[in-house]
């Protein structure tokens, strides 16, 4: 009898170290911006660098990444993404920029975006629109400064 509550608490140590562990899947949080777990409102993140234009991805060229799925236009789109997802994500997750430059979280609107150095900036409204246009440089250094604790708030 005693065997058996050791060999039942050796067993349950076990499950506690195992279950607890970190793993490579778990251990990073999602911080893009997602409706119902779908990425930039389903919008090829990969299509406003190539065609400068936003547009929807398929249902049949996705891929999972960071905890949400990406959607793409094309499966190459699609490909080019996978193997270099950093290059064409939206800057702090997608969210909107010029609201994180104020430590906010509001959602990116996909067809408000601007790409400046390379990267994809995601804006909410049109009034917001025209006050990034105005001080790009200044909010996007502004914006750095809160993300990701803007996450936390």
């Amino acid at each position: 009898m005693e065997c058996n509550v050791i060999l039942r608490l050796v067993l349950m140590a076990v499950a506690v170290l195992f279950l607890s562990r970190p793993d490579a899947a778990g251990a990073e949080t999602a911080v893009f911006s997602s409706r119902s777990g779908v990425a930039i409102g389903g919008y090829d993140a990969v299509a406003f660098f190539k065609h400068g234009a936003a547009e929807h991805g398929r249902r049949t060229h996705a891929v999972m990444w960071k905890g949400v799925v990406w959607r793409f236009a094309s499966a190459r789109n699609r490909a080019q993404f996978e193997a270099n997802p950093r290059a064409y994500a939206p800057a702090f997750g997608g969210y909107c920029a010029y609201a994180m430059s104020k430590g906010m979280l509001h959602e990116g609107n996909p067809l408000l975006w601007a790409i400046v150095d390379g990267e994809l900036f995601l804006l909410n409204n049109k009034q917001v629109h025209v006050l990034w246009r105005a001080d790009t440089a200044q909010m996007i250094a502004a914006a750095r400064l809160h993300w990701p604790a803007a996450l936390r708030k």
